[in-house]
């Protein structure tokens, strides 16, 4: 082979790596589309999962007994409630630093950021005005980051939803036996449906237009869930979860406990402690599609016992859903499709609510 041939094949070589290399450095990086927040009330640190790997990626530290992580529309901050002080923490996501702590009515459990990102409200459990369990809705100004309204209710308040419009709240109450309804208009009283039981965990089920349609609400003494119709403001059905699988006790608090509807709103989810399992149910007709069984909780000597599903949550896609369980320490990552669980991720002292946010 001559000189000039060599030098030819050569200079070819190096120019094929030179152009591979250019289109490698032109294709981004695939970068994860989500985080999965998970508090972990028994202790002092929110667990944060990426969906993509389906591993902790990101430990928040320092929060005692946290209750809740919401998001501003953009993903910049985090808007955290728990039950140690009567604040709601405001962090910068990315750097993890206090932008400001918010002054509540009272103990706070649930929040949720409407829409368009302008208002935040939290349900507070206990106002300490009274002897007896008394509740507010607090409503915060995201700009500001002021209270600008408490809307006082007759016992503690527990869980919130709001309509995909933003203009109502729905909110449980486990000792006062009802749900009220709040105009975030008006920042007023719309209505209320009175239960003959406890009132826990609630989902709002919103027409193509964002206004109400439905809530699907779990009530402490019941395996299953309740339907009220948000136009004539009544409850309209009660769901009995099946008797199979069974045997397992209630666990943390609750028969049932955590529900929420899948991305696609084609179906129904929702938690039972009883037969340690999440059932699915289609939409709009609430069938039932089929079960997932939950971790249990292994005891020494005994039979294991349930793992106290708590919350549910589901990956921006919809193609996977993530059940806390209280008991085990753990989330378990469930095929949306296939209803069977992939994996189950560790995370810390009793998980309890979990929550997506969708990164920009």
């Amino acid at each position: 082979m001559s000189s000039t041939t060599m030098k030819r094949n050569l200079c070819g070589r190096r120019g094929a790596w030179l152009l591979l290399g250019l289109l490698l450095a032109a294709v981004p990086l695939v970068a994860s589309t989500a985080r999965i927040y998970v508090t972990n009330r028994g202790g002092t640190t929110i667990s944060v999962i990426d969906p993509a790997t389906n591993k902790v990626v990101e430990v928040i530290k320092g929060i005692e007994s946290p209750e809740v992580v919401r998001f501003s529309p953009d993903g910049s901050r985090l808007y955290i409630a728990n039950r140690s002080v009567d604040v709601l923490y405001v962090m910068d996501r990315k750097s993890g630093k206090y932008i400001k702590k918010v002054p509540l009515s009272g103990w706070a459990n649930d929040a949720a950021v409407t829409s368009d990102g302008k208002l935040i409200v939290v349900c507070i459990r206990n106002t300490g005005q009274e002897a007896e369990d008394v509740g507010a809705l607090d409503i915060i100004d995201a700009k500001s980051l002021e209270k600008i309204k408490s809307i006082p209710v007759k016992r503690g308040l527990h869980d919130v939803s709001l309509t995909a419009d933003g203009k109502f709240a729905a909110a449980g109450s486990p000792p006062g036996q009802f749900i009220t309804v709040f105009d975030l208009q008006k920042m007023e009283i719309a209505w209320e449906v009175q239960y003959d039981q406890g009132v826990l965990v609630l989902t709002v089920d919103s027409n193509p237009d964002g206004s109400g349609h439905r809530i699907f609400a779990q009530l402490n003494q019941t395996n299953g869930f309740s339907v009220v119709d948000f136009a004539t403001h009544k409850e309209v059905q009660r769901i009995t979860n099946p008797g199979e699988p069974k045997g397992f006790p209630s666990g943390c608090e609750g028969i049932s406990h955590g529900i929420a509807i899948s991305p696609d709103h084609k179906t129904l989810w929702t938690n039972s402690r009883p037969a340690n399992a999440v059932f699915v149910y289609s939409l709009p007709d609430l069938k039932l599609l089929g079960h997932v069984s939950l971790p249990e909780t292994p005891v020494p000597g005994k039979a294991p016992r349930g793992g106290g599903p708590a919350w549910i949550t589901f990956s921006p896609d919809g193609k996977t859903a993530y059940d806390s369980t209280c008991g085990t320490k753990s989330v378990s990552a469930i095929d949306v499709e296939a209803m069977k669980e992939i994996t189950r991720i560790p995370v810390g002292e009793m998980p309890d609510r979990i929550s997506t946010l969708a990164l920009p």
